[in-house]
């Protein structure tokens, strides 16, 4: 399933130093994933070091990642 990002996503990405491997690694290894609002989930993972979360909706045929915390 591939990812996708949202103009926001890239845009905090970019401002936290947060890669697109490194949010792919976090989707596939979360330490836990959670609802959230309008259907979406929270995956939230360590990596480095540090925490990041991550708001996504999933797509028919790929993840839409909303949001990099």
């Amino acid at each position: 399933m591939g990812i996708t990002y949202t103009g926001h996503a890239r845009k905090r990405m970019r401002q936290r130093g947060i890669t697109p491997e490194e949010v792919s690694f976090v989707l596939n290894h979360a330490d836990y994933v959670k609802k959230s609002f309008e259907g979406r989930k929270e995956a939230v993972g360590h990596l480095k070091g540090r925490s990041i979360k991550i708001v996504y909706a999933e797509e028919e045929s790929y993840i839409k990642v909303i949001t990099v915390m």
